[in-house]
């Protein structure tokens, strides 16, 4: 039983880029999890993902080696606009490397998009 899918799902990423695997097969394929593979995706962390052909629950991930560490955040802390910046000194390791996926009401984005676009959310996870 899964008491954390995206926990599941980024901690599968990580092994995998630790074999040097290329594919990484992720279950289960819900919207929270398609929108954080999506932000990585724009990010540069992961090359694409789609769905497998025969699973609706299931997304085929192609890894290009970039991720060095990824986890959630637990628990989901909620985060003003001015306390980004003391969470990323806790969850990132430097400065200007890696990012923190924010839930906010525009939907899932960057800590730097969240900066940008002058909004607070929920922490969901880390990719560095």
């Amino acid at each position: 039983m899964l008491h954390d899918p995206l926990a599941n799902t980024l901690n599968n990423l990580k092994l995998y880029e630790k074999t040097g695997k290329n594919d990484c097969i992720v279950y289960p394929a819900s919207s929270l999890i398609k929108e954080t593979l999506q932000v990585m995706k724009d990010s540069g962390y992961i090359g694409s993902f789609e769905q497998v052909e025969n699973n609706e629950a299931a997304l085929k991930v192609r890894l290009i080696g970039k991720i060095n560490s990824c986890g959630v955040i637990k628990p989901r802390y909620p985060v003003k606009l001015n306390e980004i910046e003391e969470y990323e000194k806790q969850y990132l390791p430097a400065k200007n490397f890696g990012v923190l996926l924010i839930s906010t009401p525009q939907g899932i984005m960057t800590h730097d998009a969240a900066r940008e676009k002058k909004t607070g959310g929920i922490l969901l996870a880390y990719v560095y």
